[in-house]
């Protein structure tokens, strides 16, 4: 059966994440900010949550709808064929945002909704009252512009949480956003993926997850493997073929240094269970001894930004040392994401390439060096 799927992300991996799922093989049908809907089956609902490295959440979408007055949003929500998924025991709460609507009382949305549901699922059931303790099937809506998509979630579990890291620093960024720089680097195996700010290591990592070809979704589970509608066998067989997929003969290698020798420990720890140790050197380093190996090199990082870690002075003078130390490295590329405005004042060079990217809700930019610098 085809199904509409949506696969949510950080603002700015849309791009990263459409064509994720083009090599998946599947139909995008829309992009827009922070979410790109495609075609799918069941087995791909077990599929995309396994292999998709920028996405947060996997939603089906039920429809999708015009409303501008409660009545119009009860009356399309209690049209949708809710008993296909929801059965007489199963749990379905209701959350969701409101985007440029007339209807923007988000607990008001949630109650009309959840009340139109249990009209639907009454007269399928022929009962007045639910227990839901069974199956979670998670209701999100999403009205943006006055139309509103009703989905329920498959992941459960945001997706950036893969299992490997129970611990971090005390700065700690999102898998997800880790994937897409590394991503957005090309890790290779005959270049040096290094990550010389490395905190408890979530770049390296997710750079030696691509390079070893590995799903991310691996070591976790998801809401839906207790979905009836998906069959076990359907989550079996996707685990065995990305098992499957894995590079075992690879020589890539990956580096992952930091400053502070306690945060290695924890580094160590996350690449064990992720499964990744064997390919990376992990080793305290201070970034603005950085020196240049005999071969060739990508340098991807997360310094501080003055905010959380470091005053503002302190992270400037950073930036001062890392364009000193950086300028020694070429020809090697050098992708830094950073929240400062003036980085490139500080750095002492402008990026061949900016991309925006949120780090939650940090406003940031990618500063992309990959062509030879003009400097003597």
């Amino acid at each position: 059966m085809k199904l509409e799927l949506v696969a949510t992300c950080l603002f700015g991996l849309e791009k990263l994440l459409g064509e994720e799922i083009d090599a998946l093989g599947l139909r995008r049908l829309e992009t827009m900010d922070g979410r790109v809907s495609f075609e799918g089956e069941e087995k791909d609902i077990a599929r995309v949550n396994l292999h998709l490295r920028c996405a947060e959440h996997v939603f089906v979408c039920l429809g999708r709808f015009p409303a501008y007055s409660f009545t119009e949003l009860f009356d399309g929500v209690k049209a949708l064929p809710w008993e296909d998924w929801i059965g007489r025991l199963d749990a379905f709460p209701v959350k969701g945002h409101s985007i440029k609507s007339k209807l923007f009382s988000v607990p008001d949305c949630q109650s009309i909704i959840k009340k139109a549901i249990v009209e639907r699922l009454s007269s399928h059931y022929g009962v007045r009252w639910f227990a839901e303790e069974g199956v979670k099937y998670q209701v999100e809506f999403f009205l943006f512009k006055d139309t509103v998509s009703l989905m329920i979630d498959t992941s459960g579990v945001p997706l950036h949480k893969r299992g490997y890291r129970p611990a971090a620093g005390p700065a700690p960024l999102r898998e997800t956003l880790a994937a897409a720089l590394a991503l957005t680097a090309r890790p290779r195996e005959e270049v040096l993926f290094w990550d010389p700010m490395c905190g408890s290591g979530t770049i390296a990592i997710e750079a030696a997850l691509i390079l070893a070809n590995k799903a991310p979704g691996l070591g976790r589970n998801f809401a839906a493997e207790a979905f009836p509608q998906i069959p076990t066998r359907l989550w079996t067989e996707a685990r065995e073929a990305a098992q499957s997929m894995i590079r075992t003969d690879s020589t890539y290698e990956v580096y992952a240094s930091d400053i502070d020798e306690d945060i290695l420990d924890v580094t160590y720890e996350n690449a064990l269970r992720a499964g990744v140790e064997d390919h990376m050197n992990i080793f305290a380093a201070d970034v603005r001894e950085i020196k240049k190996l005999d071969r060739r090199g990508t340098v991807v990082c997360n310094p501080p930004y003055g905010e959380r870690l470091m005053t503002p002075q302190e992270a400037e003078q950073l930036y001062r040392d890392m364009g000193r130390a950086f300028a020694d490295l070429a020809p090697w590329q050098i992708y830094i994401i950073t929240s400062h405005p003036q980085f490139e004042r500080f750095y002492g060079r402008r990026a061949d390439k900016i991309r925006k990217l949120y780090n939650g809700m940090i406003p940031c930019n990618l500063y992309q060096y990959f062509k030879p610098s003009n400097k003597k």
